[in-house]
Order: C-alpha cells, then structure tokens, then sequence
C-alpha cells in the first residue's frame, strides 16, 4: 500500500513539474515574441512604433495606442504577423497624434 501511495505521490509531483515547466517555457516565448514585435514596430519607418503597447499570451499578440495614419495601422498588423511564432494579432491601433 505504501509502495502504491509513494507512486501516486512521484507521479503527481512529476506531472505539476512539468506543468510548471510548460508555463514557464510559454511566459519565455511570450516574452521574447514581445521583443521580437516591439523591435519590428519600433524600427519600421512606417509604424514607428516606439508608442504602441504589445501584449502577448500564448503567441497572441495584441497591439494597442496610436499611429499616425491608416497605412501605419495596416503595416503594424503586418510586422507583428510576419514574427515567427505569432499565432494571431488583435489590432487596436487607433489614429491620432503620437504625443
């Protein structure tokens, strides 16, 4: 019976493991793709997108704040998209003064 818990203990603790590890390793890949974004946004001549906020969860990208113009929206869907590993992008870049 002891022998039968202390299984049932290993395998629980080894399956939290490697929950923790999964989360963690998907918090990582999020964080870089938000690098990854925000660096495209922000060198793009277009875009420049040093102002708009990106969040991301899970490859999900979500762009918010304010372009200049309609073309700049448009290309910062575009850039975000070509990241490798984005899985979606959720645009909601308003136009208006960048101050």
């Amino acid at each position: 019976m002891k022998l039968r818990l202390g299984g049932l203990l290993l395998a629980s603790v080894m399956i939290v493991a490697g929950q923790t590890a999964k989360n963690q390793a998907s918090k990582t890949s999020d964080a870089l793709l938000h690098d990854k974004v925000s660096m495209a946004l922000t060198l793009d001549g277009d875009v420049r997108g040093g102002g708009i906020q990106v969040d991301v969860k899970d490859g999900a990208v979500t762009l918010r704040g304010k372009v200049m113009n309609e073309k700049a929206r448009e290309k910062a869907t575009k850039l975000a998209k070509k990241v490798k590993n984005v899985t979606s992008v959720d645009n909601q870049l308003v136009l208006g003064d960048q101050k």
